[in-house]
């Protein structure tokens, strides 16, 4: 099994938050970890993608704001949020899926961490 442990830590002035979410377990060296968010009312959305290659990938309406990265000896992904937004508010979830072994496929779902962002 795969657990993920996910906090956060705030920026400067607050107008940053980095997300940080560590995977631990049964981690397969090839895996993709993954940042999703859950708005009040709306469906969850993709965020970002990082592979263990540091292949990243980002949704349209994520990218300028929001930078993935990774720390492989750590097996942990960070989200960085700069600028923060009202709109930014939402439950922030950490997602990771194996991408090798007998566990390919397998996905797993951290417990969320609600920001909640004021003007």
């Amino acid at each position: 099994d795969v657990q993920l442990q996910v906090w956060g830590r705030l920026g400067a002035g607050w107008g940053s938050l980095r997300l940080s979410c560590a995977a631990s377990g049964n981690v397969f060296s090839e895996n993709a970890l993954s940042w999703y968010r859950q708005a009040p009312g709306k469906q969850r959305e993709l965020i970002a993608r990082i592979t263990n290659s540091g292949s990243t990938e980002y949704a349209r309406s994520m990218r300028g704001r929001f930078t993935i990265s990774r720390d492989y000896a750590k097996n942990t992904a960070y989200l960085q949020i700069n600028n923060l937004r009202p709109e930014d508010t939402a439950n922030y979830v950490c997602h990771a899926v194996q991408l090798g072994g007998k566990d390919y496929g397998m996905e797993y779902w951290g417990k969320g961490t609600l920001v909640t962002v004021s003007s």
